[in-house]
C-alpha cells in the first residue's frame, strides 16, 4: 500500500512557517515526521467516520520523501497505536489525521503561543522519556529524605467476623502467614447488609488488639453526612481524627512525598504529581500537564531547601500566568477548598495516627477523584520507601490499614486501575493491608484486572446480583465445587447481617452472622 498524504490547506502555511524555525536548507518532510510523532505521543485517537471533515488540499508528500527509509518503524507505530495489522486498508487515512493534528497542535504552541521550536522538542523528548519511567515496575517514586517512621506490631491478631448458628465466634487469624499470603480483603454487600458496621468492628479490633500500634485510614468517597452517636462513639474509642473535608482539610501536603533533595527522585516525583492530577481529573491536555509541570519547578525553586511548595503557592503561580482554562479550574478548587494542608513540612506522626477522610459529595466528583488518589499515592510511596516490615514464626508484622469504601466508584474507571493494583500487589511486604468495600462483586472483576484475586480473604453479604460465576471468582471457589453448591445454597437465603467467606477458619461459603460494630 503507497502512503501518500495530503495536508488540510491550513496546514500548508504551517508547515512552511514551522520549517522556517528550524536550520537552513532543512527539507519539509521534518516537520511532518515530528507533527506525527508528537500527535501520537499526546495518545489522541481518531474516529475513521471523522475523515471526510479533513480536506486534502494543502502540502503534499510521496511515501518515500515523507517516510524514507522508516517506512516500516512509523506503519508500526500507527499498528501499535489502533492495535490494526500491517495490511489495514485505513492506515493512510491514520497518518492524515495525526499529521494534521501534530501540525494544528505545533501551530498553537508555537506560532501562536511564541513557544521556540527547539525548547518545544526538547520538552516532548523529555516527556517521552519520563514516560518511559513512568512504566517502570515499582510503581512509586524513589525518596531517601523523606525519613517518615512508622513502627510495626509483630504478634498475631485474631479479629471476630462473626459467629456461627451457635453463637460460637469465628476468629480470623489476619497475618498469619500459613494460612494467608496477605492480609488484603474484599467485602461486598449491598446498602444496608451491614458491611459498614462490619468494617468498623474489624478497625476497632485491629487497633485495640495491637494497643494502637497498628493505625489506619478510612477512605470515605462519599461522605459521612450524619455523624451520629454511633460513629461519634467509635471515633473516641479507637482515638480516630475525623476529617471532614472541605470543613477541614486533609493534614497532609500532598506534594511532601516528593524529594526534595535528589534531583532524579524530584523530577520523578513532581512528573508522579502531575500525572495523578491530570490522569485523575478530566479534559487536561498536554499543553495543560506542561504548564502544571512547569509551575511546580517553579515552586520548589522558590521555596527554602528541605520544605516543599504548597497547592495554594502553586494555585497562585498557574492563576497568575495563564488564563482560565479546566487546569486552573481544578488547581485553584483543590486551594479555594483547602482540601489539602499548608503546611511545607513532612508532618512526621501522621501514619502514627487513625484517620477517617469524609469526601462530600457536594464536592465536584473531579475534585474528590483527585484528591482521593493524592491520598493513596502519599500512603503508597511513604511506606514503599520504608524497610518490609517482617516476618518472625509465620507471622506478618503489620503497621497499617487503608479502607477504602464505595470501592465501586474508584473502580469504575480503567484509568483508576494502575495505582491500585500497584498498591495491592508491594505494599503487603510494608505490613500494610487494604480493605475494600464495594455494594457489588463485578467491580473487583474488571476486564484488565481481577482485585478481588489479590483480596486473598473475602466477606460477601447480601448483594442485588446473585451471578455465580461472579460469586466463584470474587471467593475464589473453582466452578461448580462442593464450596460453590454450598455458596448458592447460602445466598438463597441471605439475610441482613449474615455472610459467607473464603476464610479457612470457617466452612467456606456457609452462612454466619457477621460481626457489627454497634453491637
Amino acid at each position: 500500500m503507497q502512503i501518500d498524504i495530503t495536508t488540510n490547506e491550513k496546514n500548508k502555511k504551517v508547515v512552511t512557517q514551522l520549517t522556517h524555525r528550524l536550520p537552513s536548507e532543512t527539507p519539509e518532510n521534518i516537520i511532518a515526521r515530528i507533527a506525527l510523532a508528537y500527535s501520537l505521543q499526546t495518545g489522541e485517537k481518531f474516529s475513521l467516520e471523522k475523515y471526510s471533515l479533513y480536506d486534502t488540499n494543502g502540502k503534499s508528500y510521496k511515501q518515500s520523501t515523507l517516510l524514507g527509509d522508516y517506512g516500516d518503524f512509523y506503519i508500526a507505530l500507527i499498528c501499535q497505536h489502533y492495535e490494526i495489522r500491517k495490511t489495514d486498508e485505513n492506515i493512510k487515512k491514520y497518518f492524515k489525521f495525526h499529521i494534521d493534528h501534530g501540525l494544528e497542535e505545533m501551530g498553537k504552541e508555537i506560532l501562536e503561543g511564541g513557544d521556540d521550536i527547539f525548547e518545544f522538542l526538547n520538552e516532548k523528548i523529555e516527556d517521552g522519556l519520563r514516560d518511559l519511567d513512568d512504566k517502570e515496575f515499582f510503581g512509586y517514586v524513589e525518596n531517601k529524605h523523606q525519613n517518615v517512621k512508622k513502627s510495626y506490631y509483630s504478634q498475631l491478631i485474631k479479629v471476630e467476623v462473626g459467629k456461627d448458628i451457635n453463637d460460637k465466634p469465628i476468629l480470623l487469624e489476619l497475618n498469619n502467614k500459613k494460612i494467608y499470603n496477605s492480609c488484603h480483603i474484599a467485602v461486598a454487600g449491598t446498602t444496608g447488609s451491614g458491611k459498614t458496621q462490619f468494617a468498623l468492628s474489624l478497625i476497632s479490633q485491629i487497633t485495640k488488639q495491637s494497643n494502637f500500634g497498628v493505625n489506619y485510614i478510612y477512605l470515605d468517597f462519599k461522605g459521612l453526612k450524619n455523624l451520629d452517636e454511633s460513629m461519634k462513639r467509635f471515633f473516641e474509642n479507637t482515638k480516630t481524627n475525623f476529617i471532614d473535608i472541605p470543613k477541614t482539610h486533609f493534614p497532609i501536603n500532598p506534594l511532601t512525598f516528593i524529594d526534595n533533595v535528589n534531583k532524579k527522585y524530584k523530577e520523578s516525583g513532581i512528573d508522579r504529581f502531575v500525572s495523578i492530577i491530570c490522569d485523575y481529573s478530566k479534559s487536561l491536555g498536554h499543553k495543560q500537564r506542561d504548564t502544571l509541570r512547569r509551575a511546580i519547578k517553579q515552586a520548589f525553586e522558590e521555596t527554602k531547601i528541605g520544605s516543599y511548595p504548597t497547592i495554594k503557592e502553586i494555585n497562585e503561580i498557574i492563576q497568575a500566568e495563564n488564563k482560565p482554562d479546566s487546569l486552573t479550574s481544578i488547581i485553584d478548587a483543590l486551594s479555594r477548598h483547602h482540601i489539602f494542608s499548608n503546611d511545607s513540612n513532612i508532618p512526621e506522626d501522621f501514619l502514627n495516627k487513625n484517620h477517617y477522610l469524609s469526601l462530600s459529595g457536594d464536592l465536584p466528583d473531579e475534585i474528590r477523584f483527585v484528591s482521593l488518589f493524592l491520598v493513596i499515592n502519599y500512603i503508597h510511596n511513604t511506606f514503599m520507601n520504608m524497610e518490609d516490615a517482617p516476618v518472625k514464626n509465620d507471622v506478618q508484622s503489620l503497621r497499617y490499614v487503608v479502607l477504602i469504601d464505595e470501592a465501586h466508584a474508584v473502580f469504575g474507571q480503567k484509568k483508576y486501575h494502575g495505582l491500585l493494583e500497584k498498591m495491592l500487589r508491594q505494599i503487603r511486604s510494608k505490613g500494610v493491608a487494604i480493605v475494600l468495600l464495594s455494594q457489588g462483586m463485578t467491580e473487583f472483576n474488571q476486564k484488565d484486572f481481577d482485585f478481588s484475586s489479590l483480596c486473598e480473604i473475602s466477606f460477601l453479604l447480601d448483594i442485588k446480583e446473585k451471578n455465580r460465576k461472579f460469586m466463584e471468582i470474587f471467593l475464589g471457589f473453582s466452578p461448580n465445587s462442593k464450596e460453590s453448591n454450598k455458596m448458592m445454597r447460602s445466598m438463597e437465603k441471605i439475610a441482613k447481617g449474615q455472610a459467607i467467606s473464603n476464610i479457612k477458619e470457617f466452612g467456606e461459603g456457609e452462612l454466619f452472622k457477621v460481626g457489627q460494630y454497634y453491637e
